[in-house]
């Protein structure tokens, strides 16, 4: 029997909040890899292609849907369950946006510099260079890096217009995964795209499925992800020779950047929350009296309303006048213990994310560039994994678009001699370098000055006015004249001087 399937269906649990404290989990099945035998006879075998939708859609759709509102601040388990044993005490729930630090630093570092990609071949070059400016390489590929931080992977897909133009778009995480053959390679054999149609909670639910092959593109309707009910609509071909849908993935396990720190998040939003509810609650503290008073509870409300107390005291046995107190009784807040709590949760949510707290002391903007390149060293090593598999993925991009070039005979080129470089967007100590440069007796060029100054735009159009204000002075100067002819005569003769006659 040639099919195959070597994913898990037992996916049954995911949990976001349980009470205990134990933050979200996530089912095992949340990551697994599709697999299949190949592309024929999955397309005979609907069913089993419902069944990878049906497990997509519970199992593993509910961890990106999560881990997508981490990143929006709308932090889960800050949200679940009651927080307050009384009704009538204070129930703040903040949220705080570490998910969107972490990930925004992140690809800003890797791609705040845009990814450079050349070809040792000029023509080559044009072409790359086409195909980037028509579809905005550089956001693209930045918001890909977005998806990788905060889902563990992304998607895109390539297609051609009807004007003959090659795009490559983001595909949504939350709709879409790949399935791959069985063998040791994990070759690509479907990537598959699903949504649903509409757009009001009331409509008729369908489901729109495409599903891209190496030489065609098959849609088919659904009624719903549960009925594994699916109907082929139509077929198109796209002549890229290859599953035109590229999966790009963080890490080995699919992991976003912030993953792993989702319950240091939900400490540190449950620390602020009880700082916030106890200086509501302080502000309606319980009022004690102590003494013989003469006072109805009707006159204590009165008096609370109008934030005054007056007490009289009850005559004593002895005829002396009694005595009365009156204070506030509120539970004694650890000022410094609850502020040193947050900063350790702080702390180690950026050291176990590898990003670095902008708000440390230490952080300093005079700090050395060897400094800095420690306090940086653990991104280091987490930017390279992510750059070689970025790197890869990127290559197939532009493999499968040499595919259809060279089916059209639009020209092509050699995808092993591209050269993909990142540069990761750090601060520059522009001072030092140049003190540097200087004491080693360096020189530069005075386009290259030009270039370090951040109110020229243009360096070449400021060299340009430098060379003409310089010739400018070397010329000499001339008197002006209000006779337009006087300019056309030849100046009058020196005395001594013949005219050759």
């Amino acid at each position: 029997m040639t099919r195959t399937n070597d994913f898990e269906t037992a996916a049954d649990e995911w949990g976001r909040y349980d009470g205990t404290g134990a933050g979200v989990k996530f089912s095992p099945e949340a990551r697994v890899h599709y697999t299949y035998s190949n592309a024929e006879d999955l397309l005979d075998n609907l069913e089993d292609l419902a069944e990878m939708l049906q497990h997509h859609e519970e199992s593993q759709r509910p961890r990106l849907d999560i881990l997508d509102d981490y990143y929006e601040g709308q932090n889960t388990s800050i949200a679940q369950g009651r927080r307050r044993k009384e009704t009538h005490l204070a129930d703040h729930r903040p949220t705080h946006a570490f998910a969107e630090y972490v990930s925004q630093f992140i690809q800003g570092y890797m791609v705040g510099v845009p990814i450079q990609v050349q070809h040792t071949e000029d023509a080559a070059n044009e072409i790359i260079r086409d195909l980037n400016e028509q579809n905005d390489a550089d956001a693209h590929n930045a918001e890909l890096i977005l998806d990788l931080s905060v889902y563990g992977r992304a998607y895109e897909l390539l297609f051609r217009r009807q004007d003959d133009v090659v795009r490559f778009v983001r595909l949504d995480p939350l709709q879409t995964f790949v399935i791959y053959d069985d063998t040791v390679e994990r070759k690509p054999i479907a990537g598959v795209r699903y949504f649903r149609r509409g757009y009001k909670q009331d409509q008729d639910e369908r489901y729109q499925v495409e599903v891209y092959t190496d030489q065609n593109t098959h849609y088919f309707e659904a009624s719903d992800m549960q009925s594994r009910n699916l109907m082929s609509v139509r077929d198109e071909p796209h002549y890229f020779d290859g599953v035109p849908v590229i999966e790009y993935e963080n890490n080995r396990f699919r992991q976003g950047d912030y993953e792993k720190v989702l319950s240091l998040i939900d400490l540190y939003d449950a620390a602020e929350a009880d700082t916030a509810n106890y200086m509501t609650d302080l502000n309606d503290a319980m009022l004690k009296i102590k003494g013989n008073v003469e006072l109805s509870a009707e006159e204590a409300r009165k008096m609370k309303e109008s934030n005054i107390l007056f007490l009289k005291t009850e005559m004593a046995a002895d005829g002396k006048e009694g005595s009365a107190d009156a204070d506030y009784i509120y539970k004694q807040y650890d000022v410094s213990g609850v502020e040193a709590y947050k900063n350790r949760i702080a702390d180690d949510i950026h050291k176990f994310t590898n990003t670095p707290n902008m708000n440390d002391e230490n952080f300093a903007g005079n700090a050395s560039g060897v400094a800095m390149v420690y306090k940086l060293f653990g991104l280091e090593q987490k930017r390279v994994t992510k750059e070689r598999l970025f790197k890869r993925s990127m290559k197939e991009r532009y493999r499968l678009v040499n595919n259809l070039l060279s089916t059209g005979r639009e020209g092509s080129f050699d995808v092993d001699e591209l050269d993909i470089v990142f540069t990761p967007n750090l601060p520059k100590n522009l001072k030092d370098e140049l003190e540097t440069f200087a004491k080693l007796g360096g020189q530069l060029s005075n386009r290259t000055k030009l270039e370090l100054l951040s109110f020229i735009d243009d360096p070449s159009e400021e060299e340009e006015r430098l060379e003409e204000e310089t010739e400018a002075k070397r010329l000499p100067y001339e008197f002006p004249t209000d006779n337009p002819q006087d300019e056309q005569q030849d100046p009058p003769p020196v005395e001594g001087e013949t005219d050759g006659r």
